[in-house]
């Protein structure tokens, strides 16, 4: 009778099933906090290209204006919005001249449109960063000499304009975060 009693207290190596499913629990919990932070942590990374590149080309504008009188338009490119992951920016003429070329893949598609008189322009991007069919849409303008706006290459109107590179309008660049 002893020994049955002693085989009963002693237990044998591993875990209960119990306990796999409390570590299951905590890891699991632990995954649905991390990933979207995660993830928005992610879409505010590739939100920081535009805001890069955007200023990139308003300092070139702003050059090539000083050499030439003019601003300089610069059709779309990529031509098409990019969804979700990067794409390769290949420079068409207007870009070249301006010398705006940014480094590695990109997630916008950018362009400048000029105003009739070439003496304003507007800088636009946008992307789907978040693949969700609803493009972001990033900007700023120069009024031309009366004060004039034009409406962006890839999508801003002149009512989202400002003068700051921002999101063209509410829910455009900060939606998703």
């Amino acid at each position: 009778m002893a020994t049955s009693c002693t085989r009963r207290l002693r237990r044998s190596p591993g875990f209960t099933l119990l306990e796999l499913m409390l570590v299951l629990a905590v890891v699991a919990l632990l995954a649905a906090i991390a990933i979207p932070v995660f993830r928005a942590y992610q879409l505010r990374s590739k939100s920081a290209e535009v805001k890069n590149n955007l200023g990139a080309i308003r300092v070139l504008e702003e050059t090539y204006y000083s050499a030439h009188d003019q601003f300089l338009a610069a059709a779309a490119e990529p031509p098409v919005i990019p969804g979700g992951s990067s794409t390769v920016f290949n420079p068409n003429a207007a870009f070249t001249a301006l010398g705006f070329r940014p480094e590695g893949r990109v997630y916008f598609s950018y362009g400048v449109a000029v105003t009739a008189d070439a003496s304003g322009y507007t800088a636009d991007a946008a992307a789907d960063i978040d693949a969700d069919g609803f493009p972001q849409l990033w900007g700023f303008a120069k009024p031309d000499s009366h004060g004039a706006l034009t409406p962006g290459q890839v999508g801003c109107t002149v009512a989202a304009l400002g003068v700051e590179i921002g999101p063209c309008g509410p829910g455009h660049g900060t939606s998703v975060f």
